[in-house]
Formats: C-alpha cells, sequence, structure tokens
C-alpha cells in the first residue's frame, strides 16, 4: 500500500490501519502473529488499539493492547510501525457503565498511557489519542497534559477521537498560540452509509458530518482515521441475504437503501467484492483519509487492502 505522510510529522502511515479491537478474542498468540504479519506483509504500517480493548468481556483488562505487545516482541517490528493506541475511556468493568463519565484527569491519561506501555512492551506510542472528549475540561488542559507527555518521551504525537470539530478548532488555535504541534489525527465514526443512518445507540460517538468534511479539506495537519469503515457489514449481508438480514441495522433507512444499490453498481464496474466497494469510498474523499479495517482473519487483509489499487472515480460514490 502507499504511505501517506501527515504533514509536518514524520509518520509516514500506509493507506489503512489495522484496528485490533478483536486481538485477544478472535485471534491470539499465532493466530495473532499470522493477522499481524499478513498486514504488514501487504504494506500495512499502522496499528490502531485501545487500552479499554476488550475490557468489556470479563475476566482480564487490556487485553488487546497485550497481544498487539507480544506480538511486537516476538517480531521484533517496533521501529517498522506505527503504533497507536488511546486513552480515557469510560471504566467498561464498571457494575453500572456510564459513557457519559469522564476519566480525562491528567492523573487518569497517565494512568491509562503507563499500562499501554507495558502492554505493549515499548518505551513511546507514534500516535496517542483521547478516546473520548470532556467539555467540562478546557482544550487547555488536555492540549498541556498531552504535551506533558511529549516532553516526557512517552508519545511523539497525539490525536483525538470522537471530539466535535467545534473543540478540535479550539483546540488547534490553543496550539497555534502555545506554538504546539497539535492534533496529528482525528479519529470519527464515518463510513458510505454513516450520514444517512439511525443514531447509534452509543451518543458519545462523534459522526464525520458536513462540518467536519470542511474542517478536514482545510486542515491537512490533522489526518482523518475513520472507524467503522465497513458499516459493521450491513451492506455486505443486505446485498447478500436480503433486507429481513438488517432490518434491526441502524444502517437499515430508505437512504442507504439507494447506497447499496450503488454499491452492487460499482462492485460490477470495477468486477470486485462489495467489501472493496465499501472501503473504495475513503479513496475519493476531498482529503487524505486513512480507514481502520478490523480484519476477520489473515486471509482478509488481501481483499481489503487490494481496495487500494482499484482506480475508483469520485463520481462513483454520487447517489443518483
Amino acid at each position: 500500500m502507499k504511505r501517506i505522510r501527515i504533514p509536518e510529522t514524520d509518520l509516514s502511515v500506509s493507506s489503512m490501519g489495522c484496528g485490533c479491537v478483536n486481538a485477544g478474542l478472535k485471534w491470539e498468540g499465532k493466530n495473532a502473529d499470522e493477522v499481524f504479519d499478513a498486514f504488514f506483509d501487504l504494506g500495512g504500517n499502522l496499528y490502531d488499539t485501545a487500552r479499554v480493548y476488550s475490557d468489556w468481556v470479563p475476566t482480564e483488562v487490556g487485553r488487546s493492547e497485550r497481544v498487539l505487545g507480544e506480538w511486537l516482541s516476538r517480531s521484533n517490528k517496533r521501529n517498522e510501525i506505527v503504533l497507536v493506541t488511546k486513552g480515557g475511556h469510560p471504566d467498561m468493568r464498571a457494575k453500572d457503565i456510564d459513557l457519559h463519565k469522564s476519566r480525562l484527569s491528567k492523573e487518569e491519561m497517565e494512568y491509562d498511557l503507563n499500562l499501554s506501555l507495558k502492554a505493549l512492551q515499548t518505551d513511546w506510542i507514534d500516535l496517542y489519542f483521547y478516546h473520548r472528549d470532556d467539555r467540562t475540561r478546557t482544550v487547555e488542559e488536555l492540549i498541556d497534559t498531552m504535551e506533558s507527555f511529549v516532553k516526557a518521551g512517552k508519545i511523539r504525537y497525539y490525536g483525538c477521537s470522537n471530539w466535535t470539530t467545534e473543540r478540535m478548532k479550539e483546540a488547534d488555535a490553543y496550539c497555534r498560540k502555545m506554538g504546539y504541534r497539535g492534533f496529528a489525527a482525528n479519529e470519527m465514526y464515518y463510513n458510505v452509509g454513516s450520514m444517512h443512518k439511525r443514531p447509534a445507540a452509543d451518543d458519545t460517538l462523534v459522526l464525520m458530518d458536513q462540518e467536519m468534511l470542511a474542517y478536514h479539506r482545510e486542515n491537512p495537519r490533522n489526518l482523518a482515521m475513520p472507524y467503522m469503515g465497513l458499516c459493521s457489514g450491513a451492506f455486505n449481508k443486505w446485498i447478500a441475504l436480503g433486507e429481513e438480514a438488517v432490518r434491526e441495522s441502524e444502517y437499515y433507512t430508505e437512504e442507504n437503501e439507494k447506497v447499496k444499490d450503488q454499491m452492487i453498481k460499482i462492485a460490477e464496474k470495477y468486477h470486485i467484492t462489495i467489501t472493496q466497494a465499501v472501503l473504495g469510498f475513503f479513496t475519493c474523499q476531498d482529503f487524505a483519509c486513512v480507514p481502520l479495517y478490523g480484519p476477520r482473519g489473515a486471509d482478509s487483509f488481501a481483499e481489503a487492502c487490494g481496495t487500494f489499487e482499484i482506480p475508483f472515480e469520485k463520481t462513483d460514490y454520487i447517489m443518483e
């Protein structure tokens, strides 16, 4: 895959990132090595995890970081990849989980970061994210926390996930004032059907909207890194199994029926799979866009990575 250089950094990332939420759940040990190696062998170098992955499953905390860290130790590829993790997510092990309860104090973020470094068996994180925002805290406080981690050598650059455009602009203004590099990447909910879907159950997830699209067109220094890139498989199921298979899906809307029909046309035009048609959407943006892809297994990467060799046209994704 081609590499994308994040402006004013020395980070060059692959056109797609390996989402590691299932590490330790669907694959670990030898199977995890096969998954991570397969992505690397196809030119991938961006590995995205989080301290919270997958604490919602009992018995172990931070299992995704542990599994990824074990691979890094065995493979000796730490210096050949761009390592991404996130901290500050609400506690998923709490008796009464409250996704609106902030964990973004400097002490909590440092606690998460230190655990991440230990689990990932590394001395530094290439790109460290706030996993959520807390609008009761000033952007000045939150940026200063990240800057303290940079100065300590624990992280190289930092980003935000599930922040509104308004808050990113506030943070950008503060960083300009202070002479800081500021956010190098933004992770948000975005895919070919996200603007037409029903609201998600978790309202702390921030969707790419028209305002954020304009922001990324104007701010190449903040790389767009969408998650949920495959729409949770909704269009694959819809096309293969019919509407009954997706009737309960948040993507099952009248507008997305048109999107579904367009995915079929794109697949037929290029003689490709529906997965590739769905992922191809990201290659036709007006700004650099690096989607995160959660693999089913090692053999699924060839299809996904192959997307970025297909000569899509922007007009392919204009719905009639």
